[in-house]
Order: structure tokens, then C-alpha cells, then sequence
């Protein structure tokens, strides 16, 4: 039996007084924090209590949630496609892709949002038909163009750049060798990227692609400027006709955090499966037992 390598035995850490220190104060002032937002009357939790099942609030929390995973869903799919024409070999499609990115990443999503419900402006009929030829139909771009429209448009256009980028990362980390191998095999460009370079690069995608799913989950709050009736629209539609604003802006924060925690652990399980970082030492080494051939002595 071999002994137990040094290296593997779990290292022990000695605390000091200024970390038990430091818990003491932290504790304090958390519990000092904690009394006074639950002592504090003009906080109104009764009114809290009242509303956050409210059945609109509801309402605007499915919205949410539907925004969210629509717009992840389809900005995912335009951020793969982005990825690829940024990593071509054609110099117009990479620029073309890159340009695209730099746009969307370069100016507020809140700007972009705003933009796309008024594009009707600039484009009041847009007319969908064949290339040369007189076969044709007009649309109106106002009444196509809606709240949830535009909010989904811009949430998905803005949430591509960022995911393209993401993707790109990924593709980054796959060995040059191989995509060497890859060609070396014959296999075409499409066939590279499905059974070499995707695969490959998933383990740095996803991590960072629930990080982007959790931010999109808060990011829809900004689409209460379009009208659109989501969670925190909701909250404002209510503190508008009764005037408790504090306790209707918890109510709304309170789910937000409750679904990013809910997002958080399959997030968070995600990255442990998949995060290329370096994994960590085990707690207890197994005994190794060696086996001599007959005749040698152990």
C-alpha cells in the first residue's frame, strides 16, 4: 500500500482574530439593517403582503418570464449565426458581423428599445415581395411595430451582440490543433463546426450564457417605458392610482429577486459541470493498493 501523497491532503487554515472579528461586525450590522427595515411602519408590509399575489402582478410576471426566455431563445440562435460570420474567412461577412456588434453593444438598450417602438417614423410601410418583379405586399410598420413588438425586437437584436461575443470567446478556446486535426480529416467548414469547434467550445459558452439568462430576467424591467405591461409596469400601474410607490417597487423587487434565485441554481450547477477552471482538490485521497507479479516481492 502506498501512502497518501502529500499533495493531496486537505490544507488547513488557521483563523485569525480579525476574520472572527469581522464576522461580529458583519453580523451586527446586518441585524441592525434587518430591524429596521421590519420595524420600520412607512415600509407598509401589510400593503407588500396584499399585492404580491395580486393577480396583476402575476399577469406581469409571466409576461416577464416570457420575454425573457423568447428573447434568449432567439438571440442565442441570431448570436451563433453573428458568431460564425464574425470567425469567416470573407472579409465583408466578418465586417459586416462585426459592425453589427459594435452597434448593438455601443449604445443602450434602453436607446434601442425606444428606437425600434418609433420606426414607424422612418419606415412607415415596408413592402415584403419577390426581387424583380411586381409581386409584392405592403405592411404597415405601425401596426405591426406593437409594445411587446418592439420590446421583443430590441431585447433580442441587443441580446444577440452580446451572445455572438460569447460564442466567438468559446470558439477562441478550441486548440488550434484541433481544427488542424479537422482539416486534416477533409471535413467541411460546416461539419468542422458542428463535430469539432461547437462541441468544444460549450464548456466556456454556457457558464457565461446563464449569467447573460439571469441579466435578460431583469433587463425586461426597462421595457416598462414602451407601455408594456410586464412585472414592473405592473407595480407602476398600481402605485399610479393608489400612491403607495414604496411598497408596490418591493413588491416588484421582491419577485425580481425570487426568480433570480430560482435562475441562479441550475446557473450555478451549470458552471460546475461545465467551467473549464482548474477543479479542486479531493477532500479525502483513496488508498492505492499495488499488485506485484507472482514472484516479486511487494
Amino acid at each position: 500500500m502506498v501512502g497518501i501523497d502529500p499533495a493531496l491532503k486537505p490544507r488547513l487554515r488557521l483563523r485569525t482574530p480579525a476574520e472572527y472579528a469581522g464576522w461580529v461586525l458583519s453580523i451586527l450590522v446586518g441585524v441592525g439593517i434587518l430591524v429596521s427595515v421590519l420595524t420600520n411602519p412607512n415600509f407598509r408590509w401589510d400593503v407588500v403582503g396584499k399585492y404580491f399575489f395580486a393577480e396583476s402582478i402575476l399577469r406581469g410576471l409571466m409576461l416577464t418570464i416570457f420575454l425573457t426566455f423568447a428573447s434568449m431563445a432567439l438571440g442565442t440562435l441570431l448570436g451563433l449565426f453573428l458568431a460564425v460570420m464574425r470567425a469567416s474567412h470573407v472579409k465583408p461577412v466578418s465586417i459586416a458581423a462585426g459592425l453589427y456588434i459594435t452597434l448593438f453593444r455601443g449604445t443602450p438598450v434602453l436607446v434601442q428599445l425606444i428606437f425600434w417602438f418609433n420606426i414607424s417614423a422612418l419606415y412607415p410601410n415596408l413592402s415584403i415581395g419577390i426581387p424583380f418583379t411586381n409581386i409584392s405586399t405592403a405592411v404597415d410598420t405601425n401596426a405591426i411595430m406593437g409594445p411587446i413588438t418592439a420590446a421583443l425586437v430590441g431585447l433580442t437584436l441587443n441580446q444577440a451582440a452580446y451572445m455572438a461575443e460569447i460564442i466567438r470567446g468559446g470558439f477562441s478556446a478550441v486548440g488550434k490543433g484541433q481544427i488542424e486535426a479537422a482539416d486534416s480529416l477533409g471535413m467541411s467548414a460546416s461539419m468542422k463546426m458542428r463535430k469539432v469547434i461547437i462541441p468544444q467550445a460549450m464548456p466556456s459558452i454556457i457558464p457565461a450564457t446563464g449569467n447573460q439568462f439571469i441579466g435578460m430576467f431583469k433587463e425586461t424591467s426597462l421595457v416598462s417605458v414602451l407601455g408594456v405591461a410586464e412585472l414592473l409596469q405592473s407595480a407602476q400601474l398600481i402605485y399610479a392610482r393608489t400612491y403607495e410607490t414604496i411598497p408596490l417597487l418591493i413588491v416588484a423587487s421582491l419577485w425580481y429577486l425570487v426568480m433570480t434565485l430560482l435562475l441562479s441554481y441550475p446557473q450555478s450547477k451549470l458552471e460546475q459541470k461545465y467551467s473549464r477552471s482548474t477543479s479542486r482538490l479531493p477532500r479525502k485521497a483513496k488508498k492505492v493498493v499495488l499488485t506485484a507479479p507472482e514472484g516479486i516481492a511487494r
